[in-house]
């Protein structure tokens, strides 16, 4: 976010209008020039706010992990306070490290958030309103992205004195939270089929759905409680090693970190640097990053994701959402590469970067956390969440940190990269995962099972080399292919 400073006499490169990132890095550089007696580097302030911006992503990994179950069951919504009043007072207190603990808190909260949440709505939500009710978490990602830019206009709390106080407004989503969920019952399908508490189950629907005649519902949950009678949640590790969900493990994997690598946190994370590189004055950039977030919040409330999600189905809105992505990214990179000759590029490079933003609510928002609900029955979601979110969270993590030097050695170039991750994951979509629109879980693991098994081999490849070996013994066995 940029904020307005007056310029000071006799510096030419001062800008009237400086960014938060600048002001932080501003109060580091004066926090460690007290501490040590001189400057530090700019590479070192370039890692310091690297680190700062990137570790609440590893926040978010930690709390993906089951000690964030752990400490969900604990108050995590607690945890916010704390990270408020760290990064609140860290100026007063002349401390940099507690902006940067500050900040790995607020992660580790939201990486339980975005672990429990999605998988809570996919459960409580009825099979006709599963997509959309799926996506609510990404829309209001984009609410608090859209209000963050907003309150770091110079006119609010844009100013030097406030960067303080605007880190610690996590505090009051935290405390509304922690007011309203005192509300909501357990999940129904969490009651049935874990704790076979058929009377909760029942009152937890008549809650959500609002009737009294809840039978069919609990008839399909019954349903697929049967298929897991004699099975028990399984880990992580027996996860990984389970061969009959290994497609769907895989697409989690695929789909969870192309979300992340797809370029949208370098977008979220610099927009206010990419938007100097492509030469946009200093003043007007501000107000173009609350444009950028506006068009965010309208495409993912107004356009393809929410309202037709269960019209056009999962697939079509993640593959043409990371396709145009990835169209994006190549057109940023054209844009810089040729704005130095040609000046009307530069309003294409801030096309480009509303067209990532509104390519990624398609679909790429909120669907892989949806689909990884999707993909597995009861036994098998919890352990799924975890592999996704901590992938989703590394991989934003990489970005955050990454991100800065990547664009310091490769330049324009840098974006290429976002745009093969964006084509590879768009195939990957259109090859494996099928579409998940108006079935059941127990449908979706059948059309899983009727695939060939994830590198074995086929039945008949393996009594053709038996025959092969038997009528040969000299002869050394081939490996079989996937």
């Amino acid at each position: 976010r940029h904020i307005q400073r007056p310029r000071r006499a006799g510096n030419p490169s001062s800008c009237p209008c400086l960014s938060a990132l600048q002001h932080i890095k501003a109060f580091y550089n004066a926090t460690w020039s007290q501490r040590y007696g001189q400057s530090p580097s700019q590479d070192l302030l370039t890692v310091m706010y690297s680190l700062t911006v990137s570790v609440f992503a590893l926040g978010g990994l930690v709390g993906s992990f089951p000690v964030g179950m752990l400490v969900t069951r604990y108050g995590s919504t607690l945890l916010v306070f704390l990270a408020s009043a760290l990064m609140g007072f860290s100026r007063y207190l002349a401390s940099p490290e507690m902006v940067i603990v500050g900040r790995f808190v607020t992660g580790l909260h939201s990486g339980i958030c975005l672990s429990v949440v999605p998988m809570y709505l996919g459960e409580i939500a009825p099979k006709n309103l599963r997509g959309f009710l799926g996506l609510v978490p990404s829309i209001f990602i984009c609410l608090g992205v859209f209000s963050a830019q907003v309150l770091g206009l110079p006119e609010l709390l844009g100013e030097d004195g406030y960067w303080p106080l605007f880190l610690s407004l996590v505090v009051i989503p935290a405390s509304l939270q922690l007011l309203l969920l005192h509300w909501f019952p357990e999940s129904p399908r969490y009651l049935l089929i874990e704790k076979n508490n058929v009377r909760g189950a029942t009152d937890a629907l008549r809650w959500f759905l609002g009737k009294d005649d809840v039978r069919d519902v609990l008839e399909e949950m019954r349903e697929e409680q049967r298929s897991l009678s004699s099975l028990e949640t399984i880990s992580v590790w027996q996860l990984l090693r389970d061969g009959s969900v290994r497609w769907q493990t895989l697409s989690v994997v695929v789909i969870n970190m192309g979300m992340q690598l797809s370029g949208i946190d370098a977008i979220w994370f610099y927009t206010n640097t990419i938007f100097q590189h492509a030469g946009i004055p200093g003043p007007e950039i501000p107000y173009t990053t609350v444009g950028t977030g506006a068009i965010e919040v309208l495409a993912g409330l107004l356009g393809v994701s929410c309202f037709t999600i269960e019209k056009l189905g999962r697939r079509p809105l993640i593959i043409i959402g990371f396709s145009f992505m990835g169209f994006c990214c190549a057109g940023i990179t054209l844009a810089l590469v040729l704005q130095a000759t040609v000046p009307w590029m530069r309003y294409l490079s801030v096309a480009c970067v509303i067209g990532i933003i509104a390519g990624f609510c398609m679909g790429p928002a909120g669907v892989p956390f949806l689909m990884t609900a999707e993909l597995f029955k009861q036994s098998h979601r919890p352990a799924a969440y975890i592999v996704g979110g901590s992938l989703n969270w590394l991989s934003n993590f990489t970005v955050g940190f990454v991100f800065p030097f990547l664009q310091m050695s490769a330049g324009a170039f840098c974006y290429l990269v976002f745009c093969g991750v964006c084509v590879l994951v768009a195939l990957y979509v259109y090859l494996v995962i099928p579409e998940t629109k108006n079935k059941t879980f127990v449908e979706i693991s059948q059309i899983f099972a009727t695939r060939r098994p994830f590198l074995a081999a086929p039945a008949g490849a393996v009594k053709m080399a038996g025959r092969e070996i038997l009528s040969s013994p000299h002869q050394e066995p081939s490996g079989f292919a996937p």
